[in-house]
């Protein structure tokens, strides 16, 4: 049994509406989806998304296809139930990437710079075979490759870490601090809130997954 990290990185026009409305909303970060299936066209899926839930509404209130939604916002993001019509040409990517003994691990991170990250499990013939079949529009990198039994999936997503990382440098975690949010904000070229909620949200989902117990 072989595990392996795939990113999916999408040309614009190979984009979904929703994944497109995520590369282009500065109030969301990643969606994580945590499970799905399609039956009869449509899809059924479950996701954590971190950003402002009134930024990606719109996606799916307004969107062709959409059958039913719910967003359920919690400190950190919010949670979503979505069904949705995949269209004539529309295949789940659950399905997309069945093979005989291959299983797609959620979460399945959907992220703002056009790419997709997920692992899947199964014997290496099945999964080379997923390697070597892309769809039009979409380029395929393996990000690692173990023989065993193994998943790996970020706590924080990049820009989320990069704003740690640019802390810790800065000294804003030092006692008495260094510097401020300001400095923070200013390595990031971004706006103080927006340094500012990052950190928060990194914050807080380091320190959920630590005091959940996991190493």
């Amino acid at each position: 049994m072989k595990s392996v990290g795939i990113e999916l990185r999408y040309e614009r026009d190979a984009l979904s509406p929703i994944h497109e409305g995520i590369c282009s909303s500065p109030a969301l970060e990643r969606e994580l989806i945590l499970g799905g299936q399609a039956v009869d066209g449509v899809e059924t899926i479950t996701s954590f998304v971190d950003g402002d839930p009134t930024a990606y509404e719109p996606l799916v209130a307004d969107g062709e296809g959409v059958r039913e939604y719910e967003i359920t916002p919690v400190e950190n993001g919010f949670f979503l139930y979505l069904r949705q019509e995949l269209g004539p040409e529309g295949v789940s990517l659950l399905d997309a990437l069945a093979q005989e003994t291959v299983v797609v691990v959620p979460p399945i991170e959907v992220r703002a710079d056009r790419t997709m990250r997920l692992t899947l499990v199964g014997h290496p013939d099945d999964l080379g075979t997923i390697l070597e079949t892309v769809p039009e529009g979409v380029s395929l990198d393996v990000l690692w490759a173990r023989d065993e039994l193994t998943v790996s999936g970020g706590v924080v997503s990049d820009r989320q870490r990069e704003a740690l990382q640019a802390a810790r440098e800065l000294g804003y975690y030092e006692v008495p601090r260094r510097n401020g949010i300001e400095a923070v904000a200013a390595e990031l070229e971004c706006a103080v809130s927006t340094a500012s909620e990052l950190l928060r949200r990194g914050e807080a989902r380091v320190i959920e997954r630590v005091l959940d117990g996991d190493p």
